[in-house]
Order: C-alpha cells, then sequence, then structure tokens
C-alpha cells in the first residue's frame, strides 16, 4: 500500500523528500513499515464529520466503481475521489503491463 503525501504550499515530492520520510519511517517505527510507494497527492479526501476515507481509498485503488465505494456528497473533497480512482486505474494498467 503506497503512502499518500500532500506537501506544504510551494514544495513537491522529490526523490531527497522521498528518502528523508523513508529514514524517519525506519528510525521511528521499524524498517517493514516502509512503504512501497510514496505518491504526491491534492488532498486526502475526509468525511463531513472528518474521518479519513482509508478503506474507500483503499478499494478505489483496488478497482471498485465510485458508486460502490462512497457516496461523493458524503465526502469534504468530492473531486479527490475521481482523483484516487484515476490513480486507482493507472496503477493498474501499469501493473498488467508490466505482467
Amino acid at each position: 500500500m503506497p503512502l499518500f503525501v500532500v506537501p506544504a504550499a510551494g514544495m513537491t515530492l522529490n526523490d531527497a523528500l522521498r528518502e528523508k520520510i523513508t529514514e524517519a519511517i525506519r528510525a521511528g517505527a521499524s524498517p517493514r513499515h516502509i512503504p512501497d510507494d510514496i505518491l504526491e497527492v491534492p488532498g486526502i479526501p475526509h468525511t463531513r464529520t472528518g474521518k479519513k476515507l482509508e478503506v474507500p481509498v483503499k478499494r478505489l485503488l483496488q478497482g471498485a466503481p465510485v458508486e460502490q465505494v462512497v457516496n461523493p456528497a458524503a465526502v469534504d473533497a468530492p473531486d479527490l475521489i475521481g482523483h484516487y480512482a484515476h490513480l486507482g486505474a493507472e496503477r493498474r494498467s501499469r501493473r498488467a503491463g508490466e505482467a
């Protein structure tokens, strides 16, 4: 599972920042907690009550249709749902091309 990072304004996720994140995880937790990928995203979707949509995002990455995963009206930033669905499709397409 990837780690999603929302950089501060004016920053971008580059290899140096990825390495810094990896080292912080390795030092603060353990090497087994280091994610497979560290991806820059425009935001993390939350419910209207502020809970992160972890399971729906995971299901979108696995290829589940948006309408089966989450009601966009219940999300604080509905445009992010499309971003994660698109990201999941890209990752699956890339994996299919490698096989």
